[in-house]
């Protein structure tokens, strides 16, 4: 495990307990106490965990209350190997809407070598990071930028995503769950998914493991609404995850093929 995937896994460990101890996370992550204690000292360094005697303890930012540049260093690199596996997803010559989000901005990195493609971002952070790309034909969907997250929202969003046709929507999410399942935390990012859905021919839905089993405020569409999920490997993880397996069951029973990367 590489020292970024073992910062992601800790944190992850943390965030899903009350408080966690130095002790138990060597167990579960096979390492030593010392090196436990040095990734430890470096989330705190972050903002993303608490010290205390013997352990750490979340700093219980929720994520639906931290904006886009507190949670874009959660799971970086997990978010990274998310984003590689939806662009190897897209075929060169697609005509891809890209939602906003931490993890997409990961996968608009990769698509850049999928080239030659026509990409519609709805986010700020997305458009940056593809302006100027070699053979990547940038369109930024209007709208008014919302606060703290730069995705693009709004009525006049929706009327350019109306007048459009994509091959691809590479969506991400707030919470997917078993019974009710997708969903938003925000009921214009809600509208703006809902038009993305119904304007293209293939959904890939992208979300780290800590997605699964969330209800979030605005239910977005029904688990069948989208035609592949990439998620992480420890999605499968109860003990990372609690509601991962469970999900995960439930949206290839909805006939959603899942793919862990």
């Amino acid at each position: 495990m590489s020292v970024a995937d073992r910062l992601d896994l800790t944190l992850r460990l943390v965030q899903g307990s009350d408080r966690v101890s130095v002790t138990e996370l060597s167990q579960r992550l096979g390492v030593s106490e010392m090196t436990v204690r040095r990734d430890l000292d470096a989330l705190e360094r972050k903002g993303l965990v608490r010290r205390v005697h013997g352990g750490a303890v979340a700093t219980r930012t929720r994520a639906e209350d931290a904006g886009f540049s507190a949670r874009e260093p959660w799971q970086a690199a997990t978010k990274d190997r998310l984003g590689a596996a939806v662009a190897a997803m897209v075929e060169p010559g697609s005509r891809v809407l890209l939602d906003a989000g931490t993890t997409t901005v990961h996968v608009a990195e990769h698509l850049a070598a999928r080239a030659p493609l026509t990409v519609a971002v709805l986010s700020l952070q997305a458009a940056v990071r593809l302006a100027d790309r070699p053979g990547i034909e940038l369109l930024v969907v209007g709208g008014r930028s919302r606060a703290g997250e730069g995705s693009l929202v709004g009525p006049l969003a929706l009327r350019t995503l109306e007048s459009l046709a994509f091959d691809c929507f590479v969506m991400s999410i707030g919470g997917v769950h078993g019974e009710h399942g997708w969903s938003e935390f925000s009921l214009d990012d809600a509208a703006v998914k809902q038009a993305g859905l119904a304007q293209a021919a293939r959904t890939v839905a992208v979300a780290d493991g800590t997605k699964l089993g969330v209800r979030a405020f605005s239910q977005v569409a029904p688990l069948d609404a989208v035609d592949t999920f990439v998620t992480d490997f420890a999605a499968e993880d109860a003990e990372t995850h609690p509601n991962g397996p469970h999900t995960l069951k439930a949206l290839r029973g909805a006939g959603v093929p899942v793919v862990l990367a």
